[in-house]
Parts: C-alpha cells; structure tokens; sequence
C-alpha cells in the first residue's frame, strides 16, 4: 500500500511539472533581470494584480529582511502596479493575460519560474499581503535562518498565515502606499484555530481566525486554509500543489513534530482587511477566478452589506515574535 501511494505520488508530481512546463508559455517578460541572480541569492516568487498601493512597502520589507530579488508575475493589471514593477532595479517581472484560475490559482506560472531560476536557491513564496516573521527576525536577517536551516539539513520552512485586522470599521483608517499595513491592521485571533493531518500528503491543514469566526461562523469547514510552507531550498524537481499549502516530494510537508517537541516555524502576517478589502472582494467576485467558485470572496460580500467590524473582545493587539511564540502560534524550537 506503502509502495502504491508513493507511485502514485511520484505520478502526481511529474503531472505538475509537466503542466507548469505548458504554462510557462502564457508569461511574457517585461523586465527579465534574472541574470544578475548569484549563486547564493535569496529569491522571492509572487503573482499579484492590482496591488500599486501595497507593493512600495512589500518590497521595502523583504529587501529589509534580506531578499536579494524578486521574481514577479502580473495578471493584467490595470493600475499602475505593472510600470511601477518594471521600474524596480531588483525585480524581474512577466506579464499574463491568461486564467488565474486555470493556472490553478498562479501555481503553475510560480512552478515554472521556481524550477527555472530557484533551483539550488532558498525560495520564498508570498503573496503581496503577507509578511513572514520568524525567531529572532528583529535582529537576525532572512540568512541566518536560511544558513541554520541548511546547517540542519532542513529543505523547508513552515509559517502559519495570521490575519490581522483594525479595530473598528474597516473604512475608518485609510491605507497609504508606502506606509505599514500592521500599523492600521494590528490586531488577531489569538485562539480559535483547529489543525488535522493530511493523511494523503502529511501535511497540516489548519483553520480559524476572523475569517472563519466572521465569514464562516456556520461552516467553518470551508473557512479559508491557514496553513502555508512559503520559504523552501528550491530543488528542480520539488513542486506546489495546492498554494503553498502542500507540496510534493511530501517530505518536505513534515515541517512539525509528532512527539510533542516543537520544530522552529514562523508566520506570516496578512493585513487583508484594510479600507481598499470592500471594493477588492466585489471585484475578485466579478472576475471569477478564485478557489472552489470564489466561496470565500462570496462569503465577504456577503458580509459587506453590514458595517464589517472583525474586532472582538478576545483579539490581541501584536507586538513581536516572542509575543506570538508565548501564545503557542510560532516556535524557535532548538534555534537558539
């Protein structure tokens, strides 16, 4: 049985590079700088659409943090998100007009671009409203956590995805380029989330937070995953299957511990909710192009008739990574 699952797995993941193979001709490039990448870069990988307001500050961050570049894909923007991309020195940028959704939600084009040019290279894979945090990233840079992990002999890094929101209406606090969305976002469910394993890919499918305390009170099964493996020394023949929620070899979704011990992970902060969230849902609504007939940008329309408040009296405000390792949401396990 043992031997039949790992066949059969084998199989899945050959289908996915094919696939990503297929799709790398729907990328057009528009500034191709990938030459200048050295050996031993830091890369990060992220499709985006229409994120002109939150792009200055997420590429500040990771440039902050230690990212040497970043490898772009833009579904057909209409702002000026495109331009303002082609410009950065450190960015290299293709353009699609094709399905999100048939790309299997952008996995595919990031696939490609992984097995392309991330080989052998630590990869981080976010969105442009996520911001991982990990021990020590208050004084140690995105290398020393890449060094110590290949120091352990460890292919691959865990961070939970942590909503953050306002407190009050979403519309009371505007959101400036540049500025920092956690300084309006700040706030999070500090409980209230439920895990089960994966018995298929060994991985950990985690669920909770606002969005299913608010979007899916009923349902909470269908609550959006929160679990996400985004930083991964990238090998050619690794894969994402679902997001960055699984991948294949599935070894590399063992990134906790079965007896009790805790192994180091980080998070990633999602300011999501800020004042542009209303006219963004209605809009990914529109287009259709999202997860599972786009229920989840359903269930916030839904709610957006009503003066949306995900505040509660059991939210926490954030301060640091040690405050979110007391409360059991992240770990520094044995990296001291």
């Amino acid at each position: 049985m043992q031997l039949w699952q790992s066949y059969r797995l084998r199989n899945e993941r050959l289908r996915w590079r094919i696939r990503a193979f297929r799709k790398r001709r729907e990328l057009v490039p528009v500034a191709n700088r990938t030459s200048a990448i050295r050996p031993d870069d830091l890369l990060l990988f992220s499709t985006q659409r229409n994120e002109y307001k939150r792009l200055p500050f997420f590429l500040d961050y990771y440039r902050d943090l230690g990212i040497n570049h970043f490898l772009i894909v833009d579904n057909d923007s209409n702002d000026n998100s495109r331009s303002y991309l082609a410009e950065q020195p450190d960015v290299s940028l293709w353009h699609t007009t094709a399905s999100y959704k048939r790309a299997r939600f952008g996995v595919d084009w990031l696939n490609w671009l992984q097995r392309w040019y991330g080989h052998g290279h630590w990869c981080l894979v976010v969105d442009p409203d996520e911001f991982l945090i990990y021990p020590f990233c208050d004084t140690r840079p995105l290398r020393a956590l890449t060094d110590w992990l290949d120091a352990s002999s460890i292919r691959s890094f865990s961070a939970m995805l942590l909503d953050m929101y306002p407190k009050g209406g979403l519309d009371e606090q505007p959101y400036l380029p540049g500025t920092n969305p956690m300084d309006i976002a700040s706030w999070f469910d500090s409980g209230n989330y439920t895990l089960r394993k994966n018995d298929r890919y060994e991985n950990l499918w985690i669920q909770g937070g606002p969005r299913s305390r608010v979007f899916f009170p009923d349902t909470p099964e269908k609550a959006p995953a929160l679990n996400k493996i985004p930083l991964v020394k990238w090998h050619r023949r690794y894969t994402y299957v679902s997001s960055t929620h699984t991948l294949l070899p599935r070894g590399l979704n063992r990134v906790y511990d079965e007896w009790g011990g805790k192994k180091t992970s980080g998070l990633l902060l999602h300011p999501k909710f800020l004042d542009s969230f209303g006219s963004k849902a209605i809009e990914e609504l529109g287009r259709g192009q999202h997860f599972s007939g786009s229920i989840e940008y359903k269930a916030y329309a839904d709610c957006m008739a009503d003066d949306l408040n995900l505040w509660c009296k059991w939210s926490e405000k954030y301060i640091n990574w040690q405050q979110l390792e007391i409360l059991g949401l992240m770990s520094k396990g044995n990296w001291t």
